[in-house]
């Protein structure tokens, strides 16, 4: 079996399209990248990086706790959506080519593992991160045992019944802001910091914002299968507009925290974001999805809209907001 680090790389950037064939031929990392859509899961390693730099600003940062951190959180993710794939499988929601097997490979819809061995995946996954809890819990102690309750509660029940009820993008704003950005502060300095929490809120408003995207792209299919998402409950036009709200939000909390002096003006670098979202976000926004790809529409991207959009959008604004957080931890810790 050869390794392929190029199917690696293209795993963590994008989500792959491939068949049976392919899959046999992939290496277990390859394997495991493609099945837990891995694509995604670099905004845990995301999170967890905004939480190790605010706590290195603040002279709180270990090097060996943050890696643990790290690699629970993005072993909780993993879980999280093998999970999710699973429950989507033998609730029937992916079934007949659902909207799930069009932007990526549903494992089991496609054929590629048994449930067994998806559940298997699973398993591994989630006892890696509760290892890395236990641990970071017996180092830590205080909040940081309910705190990782509360993770594993959302990793095990964010499928169903949450994303059925319309709790979904709620839970993914807490989990990726609050809850791995602040928590994740905790655990590296034993403090709860306010205003790090709300430092939390413009990565975890990014989140909850792509989830939006792809509610309401798959809108009415979710409402055929009976998923309650909460673009489903509210409606198509609510649900546009408050993605935009949502992304509008990221950029007026990061400027009351410059305000705040919290962070320093050089956090104005995401700003540089700004253009694709008026550009290329609002646009897009303002209309209803189209129900066939238009010509100039790219038809690898197809059928993801809304989706691909808040993606790219909230991959630019991430990493800017990570490119201004390095350096105003340098001039805040060294300089200032």
């Amino acid at each position: 079996m050869k390794v392929d680090i190029s199917m690696w790389h293209k795993a963590i950037t994008i989500m792959p399209r491939l068949n049976k064939q392919e899959w046999d031929r992939l290496d277990p990392v390859a394997k495991w990248l493609v099945a837990t859509r891995s694509a995604a899961i670099v905004m845990s390693f995301t999170s967890a990086s905004i939480a190790g730099l605010l706590a290195l600003r603040d002279a709180h940062f270990t090097l060996w706790v943050w890696v643990v951190l790290t690699f629970g959180l993005v072993m909780a993710h993993a879980t999280n959506n093998l999970l999710n794939d699973y429950v989507d499988f033998t609730r029937g929601i992916d079934e007949g080519n659902y909207f799930r097997d069009q932007y990526g490979p549903q494992p089991l819809e496609l054929g590629l593992m048994t449930k067994r061995a998806l559940l298997g995946y699973a398993a591994l996954n989630g006892l890696l991160a509760a290892a890395a809890g236990v641990g970071l819990a017996i180092y830590r102690g205080g909040w940081t045992l309910p705190l990782m309750g509360i993770g594993m509660f959302f990793v095990l029940f964010y499928t169903f019944p949450l994303k059925y009820i319309g709790l979904g993008e709620l839970t993914t704003f807490l989990v990726w802001g609050p809850l791995m950005i602040g928590g994740g502060y905790y655990v590296l300095s034993g403090t709860w910091n306010w205003n790090v929490v709300i430092a939390s809120v413009p990565y975890g408003l990014a989140v909850a914002a792509t989830l939006f995207g792809k509610h309401i792209d798959k809108l009415k299919l979710d409402k055929d299968k009976g998923v309650h998402t909460l673009p489903a409950i509210i409606g198509e036009r609510p649900a546009r507009y408050t993605a935009v709200v949502l992304i509008a939000l990221q950029y007026a909390v990061v400027l009351y925290l410059i305000a705040i002096r919290f962070f320093t003006p050089v956090m104005l670098v995401v700003g540089l974001a700004l253009p694709y979202f008026v550009k290329q976000v609002l646009p897009m926004y303002r209309h209803p999805r189209p129900e066939e790809r238009p010509e100039n529409y790219p038809e690898d991207a197809w059928p993801l809209w809304f989706v691909a959009t808040g993606f790219v959008h909230a991959r630019r604004f991430g990493l800017l907001f990570l490119l201004g957080l390095v350096i105003d931890t340098v001039l805040q810790r060294w300089i200032l």
